[in-house]
């Protein structure tokens, strides 16, 4: 039953109940519709109340009716809320949790609202690249007023009820008991006979056109991909300007443009990729999950202390060990340091920062780990150094603890094998900085228990990670396709580019960073230790010279203040370099290669369908599930422009066919072994199919 019909006196409560978030799918609407009818139909019924429950009284549309008939079956949500607002008896909203898109549009359709202050209010379609299409943009204006509208509609982002306490939105605000004072409400609008009715109120502003033209100006700078947030304003300013009606008209229409957008379909894959994600084919609720009380993690360094911080971070203890005690020392330091820059930023109090430090036990003795549930490796990327802490780990880890190697290309199963238990290693390949980027690699291996990989992607999910499983392979999905886009961007660089006209190109489609200026962020060197080893284990695939020749001078990028670009001391600047420009000009002439003009265009096909190409590599393999997982990694930890949908999103709207014919021109080119195309990529091409279905 989506919605529980009872009385108390009379006043009828419909509770809402479809979990997890109530969820307003057609069952729940119709449940709605039916309630309402018995209410009205009752005699002995004066007042009506909707509530909820204390996680949510609605978070909105029910998301697994996205893209189904249902979803636009009647009772449709505005046919609902105009049922509501119709009522001759009065109806009041019981708000508690959330109280987010359809969910607060229907309770403005409703007449009376009564919240708990710690509520969330919030119309977030923006962040899908859609606006409020059951009258929110309407209904919104009226009950908070322009200005708090406009911010929180082309926002997307929610508030506490508090906040908005001393608007028109709710009669009362209260600190308990919300179901009581609503049915306290609903008795007292019984008597009174009003029945107001958001849409009759007045829109107040003392500068409406002022308002409008500077919301207008500042959402288009800041919003040039995503055509959304001015159609928002739009639709308010046709509340402002308009009847209702006329108003309701002109938001139908422009959620019907959105929803047609490119940039709406790819805002909603990836919202859909994300919670996609964590659904793996062969694990389903009846696997138990590991308990994860403690957890130790090894390496004090950069990438350990981040780590360590998304642990603290959750409330859960964390022993830290290392082999040096000013090793250990540094890294304690680290942490309380970027702890205290939050407070002073004021996202922790002293206290909070204290509490969390409390929660690290240093130790430089591996027996201090053998209570941990989960045991986190952040060493040298190296075997010899994954053997020795495994070996260590074997000896003293409890039985069922789970043992993680934060590796980003190295064998699992051969790091498993270092130890007695492997069903208990999996990777958990973190993005530096750890405690900063959302994505977390979960590398499966054979022999991986299924327990385990349950457990880690709920712990993920706990310390606030967007979390993607691998399968065993050189580089996983993000870093072993990314090397084929940095060899792309190589090869272009043999042809006539500079690292200049690279990376405007590709930060000009959406990306944060160009390779080249992401090399000298991350440091040249990892690079070149990464081929260093691949020119001996893959000695068929070919690079471009052009970077090892960069590194040989000892230009690292930042840290070294010099890498494919110059920078100057405190300046984060890349300045084009003309030393680099000569080397890379000189190179191509040894080559015996006669530069040429590239185009940006050439340049972003080259690099993205590189991608595109190793991830259908990647499918074919198995090592990716989906297509969806391998656009999650490139959205979460790469970079990759979010209105684009990741990668094989974006070949889908390319066409395949298209990405195919623009790869064999490629092959003809420079180096043109580097494109033999995925045979998943030609069946797909050649059959009209896409990715993503």
């Amino acid at each position: 039953m989506s919605v529980k019909y009872e009385t108390r006196g009379g006043v009828a409560i419909l509770t809402l109940h479809n979990p997890p978030v109530n969820g307003l799918g057609l069952a729940t609407r119709r449940g709605l519709s039916e309630s309402l009818a018995q209410a009205l139909d009752d005699a002995s019924v004066k007042a009506i109340v909707v509530a909820g429950n204390t996680r949510a009284f609605s978070g909105g549309a029910d998301i697994s009716e996205f893209n189904t008939p249902q979803a636009g079956m009647e009772p449709t949500l505005p046919t609902v809320i105009a049922a509501f607002e119709r009522s001759a008896k009065p109806v009041v909203a019981a708000i508690e949790g959330l109280a987010l898109g359809g969910g607060l549009e229907l309770a403005l359709g409703m007449h009376h609202r009564v919240a708990d202050k710690r509520a969330q209010i919030g119309l977030p379609e923006v962040k899908l690249g859609l606006l409020p299409g059951a009258g929110g943009t309407q209904r919104f204006p009226r009950a908070v007023g322009l200005e708090a509208a406009v911010n929180m509609i082309v926002s997307g982002t929610p508030v506490p009820a508090g906040k908005l306490a001393a608007t028109r939105l709710f009669d009362r605000v209260v600190e308990s008991d919300v179901l009581q004072a609503a049915i306290d409400v609903a008795n007292e609008a019984a008597g009174s006979g009003a029945l107001p009715k958001v849409r009759d109120w007045k829109i107040e502003h003392p500068d409406v056109e002022g308002f409008l033209g500077s919301s207008r100006a500042a959402v288009a700078a800041a919003s040039a991909h995503y055509p959304a947030p001015l159609k928002c304003l739009d639709a308010i300013e046709a509340a402002v300007k308009q009847p209702f009606d006329k108003g309701i008209e002109v938001e139908r229409e422009a959620f019907a443009a959105l929803i047609r957008t490119t940039e709406s379909k790819a805002l909603r894959h990836g919202f859909f990729g994300e919670r996609a994600a964590g659904k793996i084919a062969d694990i389903g609720p009846e696997v138990a999950l590991r308990e994860v009380k403690q957890v130790g993690v090894i390496g004090a360094g950069t990438m350990g202390g981040g780590i360590t911080m998304n642990f603290l971070n959750a409330g859960i203890p964390v022993t830290l060990l290392e082999t040096r005690q000013d090793a250990l020392d540094r890294g304690l330091a680290t942490i309380r340091k970027n702890y205290e820059n939050s407070a002073k930023k004021g996202k922790l109090t002293a206290e909070q920062v204290e509490q969390r430090m409390g929660l690290i036990t240093p130790t430089l003795d591996y027996a201090g780990l053998k209570q941990a549930d989960l045991i986190v490796e952040a060493v040298f990327e190296e075997y010899g150094v994954k053997q020795s802490v495994f070996t260590h780990l074997d000896a003293v880890a409890k039985p069922g603890a789970i043992l993680a190697s934060n590796t980003s290309t190295l064998d699992v199963d051969r790091i498993a094998a270092f130890t007695g238990r492997p069903q208990d290693v999996l990777g958990m390949h973190f993005f530096s900085p750890a405690n900063v980027m959302k994505l977390l690699e979960v590398v499966r291996g054979k022999a991986t228990a299924k327990d385990v990989l349950a457990t880690v992607m709920a712990l993920a999910r706990k310390i606030g990670k967007t979390a993607v499983v691998s399968g065993v392979c050189d580089g996983f999905i993000g870093n072993r396709m990314i090397e084929q886009y940095s060899r792309q961007a190589g090869f272009l660089l043999d042809e006539g580019a500079l690292p200049q006209q690279v990376d405007k190109a590709m930060e000009k489609f959406g990306f944060a960073m160009g390779p080249f200026r992401m090399g000298d962020l991350a440091g040249n060197d990892i690079g070149w230790a990464i081929r260093k080893r691949r020119y001996v284990e893959k000695p068929h695939m070919t690079y471009s010279k052009t970077a090892d020749l960069v590194c040989e001078l000892g230009r690292y990028g930042q840290k070294t203040g010099a890498g494919w670009y110059d920078y100057k001391p405190g300046d984060r600047t890349a300045y084009p370099s003309q030393v680099v420009d000569e080397l890379i000009e000189k190179h191509s002439k040894d080559l015996g290669i006669v530069r040429r003009a590239i185009s940006d265009e050439e340049i972003v096909e080259r690099l993205v369908y590189a991608l595109v190409n190793e991830g259908a590599y990647l499918l074919e393999e198995g090592i990716a599930a989906k297509a969806s997982d391998i656009d999650i990694v490139y959205l979460a930890g790469y970079g990759f422009p979010i209105w684009r949908g990741g990668p094989m999103f974006y070949a889908d709207t390319v066409g395949l066919g298209n990405v195919l014919a623009a790869m064999r021109r490629y092959a003809k080119g420079h180096e043109g072994a580097a494109w033999e195309p995925a045979p998943l990529l030609v069946r797909l091409a050649e059959t009209g199919q896409s990715f993503n279905p």
